[in-house]
């Protein structure tokens, strides 16, 4: 797994109308740019030098870069719900559902680590960001999908210790300790993450979970 602080490189002023994913292209500079510099030290002017634009025509696309972080938080936040509700609806096991969520998790965070580091790593914009409606009822349902497949569990009398709440909490937090550090620490002499995975949910659930 390669290095994500990349200092941004700087792209060649583009021509007026040239690029029609240019909304997508400005996220995406953004994304690096917060990662790399800090929030608070990100500029318009930064990111539109990034992706090659006036700071005018930024402005076209996101009111300020407030937008466009929200949005960057809210689209991640998107993609693994969609993931969250397509698993917790399918006809199987609820352990085997449960498993698939967490490993779905893992995978997002390791093939999004900028997105993830935005959304899930506390920081104080980021809490401020939360407290925006629409971010939050996406989080929300996240995590009360993810519950929901774990009181089936308990219900079906299969928790070796804790409760639902307290054992839907330590598996999300287990995940996200080892995903943060291997998004923070890449030059780390880490195992395959398909192997991370696998050896950390066989522990957790078999910890948990009652054949």
């Amino acid at each position: 797994m390669g290095a994500i602080l990349n200092e941004p490189h700087r792209s060649a002023r583009k021509a007026k109308g040239d690029g029609h994913l240019r909304r997508a292209e400005i996220l995406e500079a953004a994304e690096r740019i917060f990662v790399a510099h800090g929030y608070e030290a990100a500029t318009i002017r930064k990111i539109a030098d990034e992706v090659g634009v006036s700071s005018t025509a930024l402005y076209m696309h996101f009111r300020d870069k407030d937008q466009i972080l929200l949005e960057i938080c809210t689209g991640a936040m998107e993609e693994l719900l969609a993931s969250n509700r397509e698993i917790s609806a399918l006809p199987i096991d609820a352990v085997a559902r449960v498993r698939m969520m967490l490993e779905a998790y893992l995978a997002f965070a390791l093939e999004h680590p900028n997105a993830y580091r935005l959304v899930f790593c506390s920081s104080p914009v980021m809490d401020e960001i939360r407290r925006q409606h629409a971010t939050l009822q996406i989080g929300q349902e996240c995590l009360d999908r993810f519950a929901s497949v774990i009181r089936e569990i308990a219900a079906q009398g299969r928790l070796r210790v804790g409760d639902p709440r307290s054992v839907h909490q330590v598996l999300w937090a287990a995940c996200h300790g080892i995903t943060t550090l291997m998004i923070a620490k890449p030059d780390l002499d880490w195992a395959p993450p398909e192997e991370l995975t696998q050896v950390m949910l066989d522990s957790l659930l078999h910890g948990v979970i009652a054949d």
